[in-house]
């Protein structure tokens, strides 16, 4: 029996909720000044900070805050719940990034019997979290490569740290179950740890929970912010879809 999610994480993680009856925020009202970064609240409780937005189509462009004049994400316009003034401080020059997409190991790995799906499918089952949500995390963390390195030494689906790793009891790293189980356990602490704060979360499975308490939130590395608005935008296109799809199913009715 599948145990439920306690009130937060449903709250924040499960964006199922009817959208049509919502109203559309105003996406031409007033803008964050130069310099200065605002919140864009989405449905599913996420905030993604920016610049600037401008309408596209039925989207909405938000032009992230660590490089206003070249980085942005759409999210569709129904996704966006409204724009707050973010208490932050302007946004300080990044440090160099190391390559996004991470290196393949040469190592042989042992062919997957269960599709991927199906693993991450399970670890979320277990672990009590969206696997729509878990979804997007493995996508930006390896681009469900099993055998994924990254320069700094992550590894396998979710890019699990070999001291993560150790910390999590997961002997085989780049078995694609293990692999899943320890990250989407990981996941769940910091979402217990951060009382069910997605980006919390998300910066500290990316930055380090150390870079969450230091920086009150997500810290101004253009790397983290990327990595968070590139989850968050493939969660909320996940659940666009899943209501387009759920809508024109009970439409044929």
């Amino acid at each position: 029996m599948i145990k439920s999610l306690n009130v937060p994480v449903l709250a924040i993680l499960f964006a199922a909720r009817a959208l049509a009856g919502d109203s559309a925020p105003d996406v031409s009202g007033t803008q964050a000044g130069p310099g200065v970064c605002q919140d864009a609240v989405l449905r599913n409780g996420s905030r993604i900070q920016n610049v600037r937005r401008e309408a596209a189509g039925n989207a909405t462009r938000l032009w992230l805050c660590a490089n206003a004049s070249s980085d942005y994400v759409e999210i569709p316009t129904e996704q966006i719940a409204g724009f707050e003034q973010t208490t932050l401080s302007p946004i300080a020059p990044a440090p160099a990034a190391p390559a996004s997409a991470p290196k393949t190991s040469s190592n042989s790995v042992a062919r997957i019997d269960v599709p991927i799906k199906n693993l991450i499918a399970e670890a979320a089952s277990r672990y009590r979290i969206d696997p729509d949500f878990v979804t997007s995390v493995v996508k930006a963390e390896s681009g469900f490569n099993p055998a994924a390195v990254s320069p700094k030494g992550a590894r396998g689906l979710m890019q699990l740290m070999p001291q993560t790793a150790a910390g999590l009891g997961v002997d085989n790293v780049l078995d694609p179950a293990s692999n899943l189980d320890g990250g989407t356990r990981y996941l769940r602490q910091l979402l217990d740890q951060y009382d069910g704060d997605v980006v919390k979360a998300l910066t500290a499975y990316n930055a380090g929970p150390g870079r969450v308490d230091k920086y009150g939130g997500i810290p101004p590395f253009a790397e983290t912010r990327g990595y968070i608005a590139r989850v968050v935008e493939d969660y909320s296109r996940k659940k666009s879809e899943h209501q387009a799809h759920s809508t024109a199913t009970s439409g044929d009715k």
